[in-house]
């Protein structure tokens, strides 16, 4: 059943700061599921001219890293550190944009628990975010068979749903990520979250929307 309150998380599958505040994100649906729906839209942030390899598109991820690991607590798996050594790994946010818009139609509910995987597949397990296999085995994790799911994602349904979610971030006039927003009439919306936020923060942030809504 459709709950009255609703969880918007921008986010995008290669920002190290969102795999940052994935935690805390995972943490606020494990406490809010019952009391609120939650969504995650993908930014599409490495797409045209931005996607190239990690040397040419972002050389300072090899000590920025570091600051998201002091700020959020977060750890980079060695086998992404490896990666990030080698340099030659793809920026692209095309694939694993289209594999969460593609799991959202399994289960749309489940949204948060599944960015949140390709996450750690990508910055703990130094998985590739171009391949098809970085998301058959989280498919699988949920009980979706991998050749189906894969199937499906090299569908033109498939590719449209994830840039239709590109573009409802940008029609929510997110810039950056992550961003999160609560949603509590088809017109209220309320930002809670741009950037890394902590969990004690976002909580105090989302009971002033509740206090505010209940007042009004």
């Amino acid at each position: 059943m459709k709950k009255s309150v609703k969880i918007i998380y921008v986010y995008d599958a290669l920002c190290g700061w969102c795999y940052g505040f994935s935690p805390v994100l995972k943490q606020c649906y494990e406490m809010h599921k019952n009391d609120f729906d939650f969504e995650v839209l993908s930014g599409g942030m490495m797409m045209g001219d931005r996607i190239g390899s990690i040397n040419e598109i972002a050389p300072y991820i090899k000590t920025a890293y570091h600051a998201v690991e002091n700020t959020t607590g977060v750890k980079f798996g060695e086998a992404y550190l490896r990666v990030l050594e080698d340099g030659s790994m793809i920026l692209n946010s095309e694939l694993p944009s289209i594999a969460l818009s593609l799991f959202k139609q399994y289960f749309p509910d489940q949204s948060v628990l599944f960015a949140h995987e390709i996450q750690n597949a990508l910055y703990f397990d130094g998985r590739d975010p171009n391949e098809f296999e970085t998301f058959r085995y989280i498919a699988v994790n949920h009980g979706i068979d991998p050749d189906e799911f894969e199937a499906k994602m090299k569908t033109e349904s498939a590719k449209e749903a994830a840039y239709y979610d590109f573009a409802l971030a940008k029609q929510l006039r997110v810039e950056s990520f992550p961003t999160v927003l609560m949603q509590t009439s088809e017109t209220g919306f309320y930002l809670i979250a741009k950037g890394y936020t902590d969990f004690e923060t976002l909580e105090f942030r989302i009971n002033n929307v509740l206090n505010e809504v209940k007042e009004s």
